[in-house]
């Protein structure tokens, strides 16, 4: 049993003391955020695009830089691992193999087959976890080899499932992997909630967002602090299928539906391919100046429904201590269960 006492099949694959990942963020995972999440003993997950696009670092003195700011704990990266762009790909295995040469273990992968990274993790003794939104994608990520499943449910943000917390673990939970609950957790209560559901551990991305640590404005950062829940809504105008953000008016009058054309274009055998590398190439750039623009004029600010537990902005190691008190008070009076989980 680790240090602090908070055991489960996440805290052993990835050598953490708290089953608490703060998940992979383009834009707004920077070395600060994902180095103080670490060294306060839950895992941050470098996302190699905001590294080397957003914050202007060579991906390997990135990576180093961020290990040092997680004083020697392990740190995550995550592998978007589709195939659209033979270049992307080819970008992605040097960045996969680069980051198992400075000593990362545990690999968040998504939005393609994860064998590769598997077979490269595997090698040198590490850890893949996949996310997935529903039981087919959980059956091909078994099928690869993944060690766990991270269940991205549809309180997320970015690209969330349309599963509910409860059913999504109903789903995937019996395929003999840890499963980690990626949605909708904002607050101790809710950490707790999950771990008594079942879950491995939680993953959280919008209660990370506001943190000093974060990169991103702080025009975006007060507006997570001020959003409730039905503030959340879906856009397709970002990268052509449903993203969770703040509804503001620049939503209003943007609209969140994308164009017939580029639907069309969407589904043709012909053209989907590029239109995904469209939307993608013009994704990076829209949601890159959303991030760091402190006028707040370009309002695509990722969040998901969690945002109703946010109500200040504070150190990301905090927040990481306070989830492991509240799970160390939860083991040490197991009868006091929390509440079941929700919608």
């Amino acid at each position: 049993m680790n240090s602090i006492g908070i055991e489960t099949p996440l805290t052993r694959d990835a050598g953490i003391e708290i089953p608490l990942i703060c998940g992979a963020m383009y834009p707004c995972s920077n070395p600060e955020l994902v180095g103080a999440v670490s060294a306060s003993g839950g895992l941050g997950v470098v996302q190699p695009i905001s590294l080397t696009y957003v914050y202007g670092l060579e991906f390997r003195d990135g990576i180093r830089r961020t290990l040092a700011l997680a004083d020697g704990r392990p740190i995550g990266m995550n592998a978007l691992i589709e195939k659209s762009s033979r270049r992307y790909h080819e970008r992605m295995v040097g960045w996969v193999e680069g980051a198992l040469e400075e000593g990362v273990r545990f690999f968040v992968t998504s939005l393609g087959n994860p064998r590769w990274v598997v077979d490269l993790a595997h090698a040198a003794g590490g850890r893949v976890y996949h996310d997935v939104t529903e039981r087919r994608w959980a059956l091909k990520a078994v099928d690869a080899g993944v060690d766990g499943l991270i269940a991205v449910n549809r309180r997320a943000g970015g690209h969330p499932g349309d599963r509910t917390v409860d059913a999504l673990l109903d789903e995937v939970g019996d395929l003999g992997l840890p499963v980690v609950c990626a949605g909708g957790v904002g607050s101790k209560r809710e950490f707790v909630q999950a771990l008594d559901l079942g879950y491995a551990g939680v993953q959280m991305g919008t209660r990370f967002i506001a943190t000093h640590e974060c990169g991103a404005s702080d025009a975006y950062k007060q507006a997570i602090v001020a959003a409730e829940e039905d503030d959340i809504v879906w856009t397709e105008r970002i990268t052509g299928v449903p993203v969770a953000v703040i509804r503001t008016p620049f939503i209003d009058r943007t609209g969140t539906q994308a164009s017939p054309l580029s639907r069309r274009l969407l589904r043709g055998r012909r053209t989907k391919k590029w239109m995904r590398t469209f939307f993608t190439l013009r994704s990076l750039w829209r949601l890159k100046r959303a991030s760091l623009d402190e006028s707040g004029t370009h309002e695509y600010w990722q969040a998901g429904r969690s945002v109703a537990a946010v109500n200040a902005i504070l150190p990301a190691g905090s927040i990481v201590r306070d989830f492991a008190d509240a799970a160390s008070a939860r083991q040490a009076n197991p009868e006091a269960r929390s509440e079941p989980g929700r919608a």
